[in-house]
């Protein structure tokens, strides 16, 4: 009963995918993003910031005249031992773009400073196609960056899947001002799981972490063809989240 039942919902979850991915639904431009994590020790925490705040500086103006699409820093608040402290980001419409703004940070004069010296270090390249933000500067934001494996042999050909649940409940959060922005996102770069993927918000103050909690959880009562369907292509084994406070960020 429990098979006939799956392969139902399936069947239903194909029917309203096939409908919604109807013309006006074509895919957006990849955006792409690079994010640098750091593990600061905790007495030189001070001396980063100052650091990042410089580079917030030269970003924003790279966002105010185009070169970049968005940036951020932020401030990890689920600290793990031997895991990243703090970190930042930044996206652009082109990796010739992201480069000439990596190329840019690693030149200034700190960017070989002491703390950097002390501190660990990994950078990610992605790539995204599922993605929105409200245009502004924002420094009320919180960062919660969900990592899944797809199942073996499932993949989600297209986003098709999460295009139809997720990202359909992360619109209408935007829409509401629960979230500032939000991004699906996959190494394009691979330095981890080739067959992983990344749900990252931007939540507009804790409250905006509260609504799209429960906008999950209402999902999974409310309609069990898309859950059934996340199901089917994202495996929970090896699920990981973090969250940080974002101390600043910028959208065009």
């Amino acid at each position: 009963m429990g098979k006939r039942v799956t392969a139902l919902l399936a069947l239903c979850f194909l029917a309203w995918s096939t409908a919604w991915a109807q013309p006006g639904s074509a895919e957006k431009a990849p955006m792409y993003t690079y994010v640098s994590t750091w593990t600061v020790p905790r007495a030189m925490w001070a001396d980063y910031q100052k650091v990042e705040n410089s580079d917030d500086e030269v970003m924003s103006k790279a966002v105010a005249d185009g070169t970049l699409m968005a940036f951020g820093s932020y401030s990890v608040l689920n600290h793990q031992d031997g895991e990243a402290t703090h970190g930042s980001w930044f996206s652009a419409s082109s990796m010739a773009n992201l480069m000439k703004m990596l190329e840019g940070l690693r030149s200034a004069p700190d960017a070989t400073g002491q703390v950097f010296a002390a501190s660990k270090h990994w950078d990610y390249i992605l790539v995204s196609h599922d993605y929105n933000a409200h245009s502004g500067t924002f420094k009320n934001g919180y960062l919660r960056v969900g990592q899944w494996n797809y199942k073996a042999g499932a993949g989600d050909q297209g986003g098709k899947v999460l295009k139809a649940t997720l990202v359909t409940v992360l619109e209408k959060l935007l829409s509401e001002g629960a979230l500032h922005a939000y991004q699906i996102d996959e190494e394009t770069v691979h330095s981890s799981d080739p067959n992983s993927v990344n749900i990252a918000i931007i939540a507009n103050g804790a409250e905006g972490i509260d609504k799209f909690d429960a906008a999950i959880h209402e999902m999974e009562v409310s309609n069990p063809v898309a859950e059934a369907a996340l199901q089917s292509v994202l495996d929970s084994h090896g699920h990981r989240d973090f969250l940080a406070h974002v101390d600043a960020m910028a959208h065009k």
